[in-house]
């Protein structure tokens, strides 16, 4: 029997080059599938993009850390998933099952894994979500102190909901080049989110920011930068593209080229020295959806870039991975963050 499958399987790929002994030894015609046509779409590479072959793709791939590309069959899909959006099976929905109070508090992605965490406890409180941003808020609402450990919420004051135009970081950037020259030493961050319970892999620390030169003027140029490490070849210094090319945008934008550059199931700490691109993806989004994305003083800003980075959040945590931000003081010699100070400015000139 396994011989005579084989045979089929030989004869199938004859037939895609011209012959039709499939046809004829397999009783029915080739599969479609193998007609369609494909897009590669590289969401992390030496070149990001949608690609019409396979050989182009792994050019794009090949010995580039934490290339994250995958084939579509139309170009609509492939192109979403280079913005960081990932088209939905109808036959995979995506769930979310939190778990505020349980033996194992969390955000799980399957009923097995959230039974557990649920067996044994007094009074257990859970429920299942259709989006990562509804279990977290669940776990806002009704979980205990290990709930909040346990999904990074642990260092959460009870802030009432803030507009983000509270927070203006959109000064001129230029006096970033005069950053003293990096120390040694970390200053100590703040945890703001974490994608559920973490895997156990090695954590990849990334450090994000964002320059505007002529900030909040008409001739205003933005830089992205993103940080992994010294000669890191995911090293980010690029011209924010879009308008407006303010330094909020350009923040955001860092923060999604970081994600986009690393494994979806991996472990990450993201730094940024920006509270309101922070807050944005960990705490405004929740009133911002309610409220259609309106605010007091009219639409939500750069919503485009908040959502992109939301969507990708929650992608993750579905692959199993595990995101946590921490906020750093800007201008403070911390290493990592000067070097992203830099690389945005060298950005903003490109």
């Amino acid at each position: 029997m396994a011989s005579k499958k084989t045979g089929q399987r030989v004869a199938a790929t004859s037939s895609a080059t011209g012959s039709t002994a499939a046809a004829t030894t397999a009783g029915r015609p080739p599969k479609r599938k193998r007609d369609m046509t494909k897009f590669y779409a590289v969401r992390a590479g030496h070149q990001r993009g949608v690609f019409n072959t396979w050989s182009e793709c792994q050019t794009q791939t090949s010995g580039y850390s934490g290339a994250v590309y995958k084939a579509f069959t139309t170009r609509e899909d492939a192109e979403a998933f280079v913005a960081g959006k990932n088209p939905r099976k109808e036959d995979e929905p995506t769930r979310f099952y939190a778990v505020a109070v349980g033996t194992q508090p969390g955000i799980y992605n399957d009923w097995p894994s959230a039974q557990k965490a649920i067996q044994g406890a007094k009074g257990p409180k859970y429920k299942k979500f259709d989006t990562y941003a509804e279990a977290i808020q669940f776990i806002r609402e009704k979980g205990n102190l290990a709930a909040f450990k346990a999904v990074g919420l642990s260092d959460e004051a009870d802030e009432n909901d803030e507009d983000e135009e509270e927070y203006d970081e959109d000064e001129d950037e230029d006096e970033i080049l005069e950053v003293a020259e990096p120390v040694a030493k970390k200053p100590k961050t703040t945890s703001r989110r974490s994608s559920g319970p973490a895997p156990s892999r090695e954590v990849v620390e990334i450090y994000t920011d964002g320059a505007s030169q002529g900030n909040g003027s008409s001739r205003a140029v933005a830089g992205v930068g993103v940080y992994f490490g010294n000669n890191d070849p995911r090293n980010v210094s690029e011209p924010l593209p879009g308008e407006p090319q303010t330094n909020q945008r350009a923040e955001l934008m860092a923060i999604l080229r970081a994600l986009q550059s690393v494994a979806l199931d991996g472990r990450v700490v993201i730094y940024s020295d920006s509270q309101y691109s922070i807050k944005c993806v960990t705490e405004w989004f929740q009133s911002w959806r309610k409220n259609n994305w309106m605010t007091k003083a009219g639409p939500v800003k750069n919503r485009d870039l908040v959502e992109s980075i939301l969507d990708l959040l929650e992608i993750r945590a579905k692959e199993g991975g595990h995101t946590k931000f921490q906020w750093v003081k800007g201008h403070s010699n911390n290493p990592g963050n000067v070097a992203a100070d830099r690389l945005a400015v060298q950005g903003c000139r490109r």
